[in-house]
């Protein structure tokens, strides 16, 4: 059968796709480049919050409506995992419903749907099967994402993760050593971990602190990669460990994810996240002085339940005081059975929007300045992209799809690493030129 695969939401999700792709592929299916040419369409969905349900039935519509006879539509992940009923009633021409966690299913799902006449919908939910590991040779480019866990054990009251995902599940470290290998045998340069905590990695096993052994493990074990990255490490589990490994390893990335969400501890309270705000400066002090050019990403949430004014001028009062290099702001979306869902003082959309583009607003003039800070500075360049003239790349100081870019004049290969002097800056982007030969080819 001839597939073809749609994937919507986190880099978790492209993990999952890539995985499932590769079964298929063993399986003797074959992959297309559109979905008018397929047997099976997949939907790979997100359900976290209002905007990604919406753009998950929006993709399922609009396929649905071009499906011709014979085709199958499959809707699965996160918005299919907690709403699958829903999804049939919305989508009546969605022929099976897949849980997060059953991706491993999908060969004998697709192979069922061949079979049978007319299809009948089929739901299946693994939300404590234990995390899957697949050879992807569909990983393309010179990043890749590796999931080191799913689900989560936190309970922040915004949050359904949880709900949809289940408690935190660790993936062998051995399996994760083993991704990263096969990666970087494929091309890969930049292995890039991804969890809903990294920081809780092998917590589920009884382990403490086991993410910087991991990273150490991977940079042992897969010695061609070139960059290690790490996102979503939550800040009360930064330890002294995890720093050290970020200070002192030259092929990890000098970057660091710290998901704070707000900087006023009534906020974090009525959130049910760490409020210590002392801690989050202090923290910030000591990965600063271990490493004085680290970048620092962060996102936050406007508009929670109760937020006053003064609360959300203490979050502008932290963000022009600690000068993150790249922040993220979200409006806050209630989520259906989550405890902020049913908290009082539910902020007015048009309060939530303006608090939105005033902390965009100041933030953009701050990353302005942290990357007007980097010129003149000399940087290693991964290329991802070339074309007309300019190779399109990013240093260590921006992760792959979330941050910016830095632009370089002239064309190199995808997935070399350039040597590059930084010479202008944008609020996003980075202008640079290239001073010698690409390295690492």
């Amino acid at each position: 059968m001839r597939f073809y695969l749609v994937t919507l939401g986190c880099p978790k999700n492209t993990v999952d796709s890539e995985m499932m792709a590769e079964l298929l592929r063993r399986a003797g299916h074959t992959p297309v480049e559109t979905a008018r040419r397929a047997d099976v369409i997949i939907v790979n969905t997100c359900g976290f919050i209002e905007a990604a349900r919406a753009e998950s039935y929006g993709e399922l519509r609009a396929l649905a409506a071009r499906k011709r006879r014979g085709q199958r539509l499959v809707a699965m992940g996160c918005l299919a995992q907690r709403y699958g009923d829903a999804v049939r009633r919305h989508v009546p021409q969605v022929d099976a419903v897949l849980g997060t966690q059953a991706w491993p299913e999908i060969v004998a799902l697709v192979e069922r749907l061949h079979d049978v006449e007319p299809p009948a919908p089929i739901l299946s939910s693994r939300p404590d099967a234990l995390v899957t590991s697949i050879s992807r040779r569909s990983a393309v480019g010179p990043s890749a994402y590796i999931k080191i866990a799913d689900g989560c054990d936190a309970s922040c009251a915004f949050c359904a993760i949880p709900l949809i995902k289940g408690r935190q599940r660790s993936k062998p470290a051995a399996d994760i050593v083993r991704e990263a290998r096969e990666l970087t045998a494929r091309g890969v340069r930049e292995a890039v971990l991804i969890a809903q905590d990294t920081t809780a990695y092998g917590r589920d096993r009884g382990e403490r602190d086991a993410l910087p052994g991991l990273m150490r493990a991977i940079l042992a074990g897969a010695p061609e990669l070139a960059w290690l990255r790490v996102l979503y490490a939550y800040p009360q589990n930064v330890t002294p460990a995890l720093i050290e490994v970020l200070a002192e390893e030259e092929r990890v990335c000098r970057y660091l994810d710290l998901p704070l969400q707000h900087a006023h501890p009534d906020v974090l309270r009525r959130m049910r996240r760490p409020h210590d705000i002392a801690q989050v400066y202090a923290l910030i002090a000591r990965l600063r002085e271990a490493m004085p050019d680290v970048a620092l990403r962060s996102t936050f949430i406007v508009g929670f339940p109760g937020e006053t004014e003064a609360e959300f001028e203490a979050l502008l009062t932290f963000l022009e005081e600690m000068a993150l290099d790249h922040v993220g702001v979200f409006a806050y979306s209630p989520e259906e059975g989550t405890a902020a869902a049913q908290l009082p003082d539910q902020v007015p959309a048009e309060v939530t929007a303006e608090r939105y583009d005033r902390a965009m607003r100041l933030q953009q003039g701050i990353s302005r300045a942290r990357n007007e800070a980097q010129v003149g500075r000399t940087v290693d360049v991964l290329i991802e992209g070339v074309g007309e003239g300019l190779s399109v790349g990013r240093s260590y100081r921006e992760a792959p799809e979330i941050d910016g870019l830095v632009l370089v004049p002239g064309e190199a290969t995808e997935g070399a690493m350039l040597r590059a002097r930084v010479v202008a800056a944008q609020e996003y982007d980075l202008i640079a030129e290239r001073v010698q030969s690409n390295r690492g080819r």
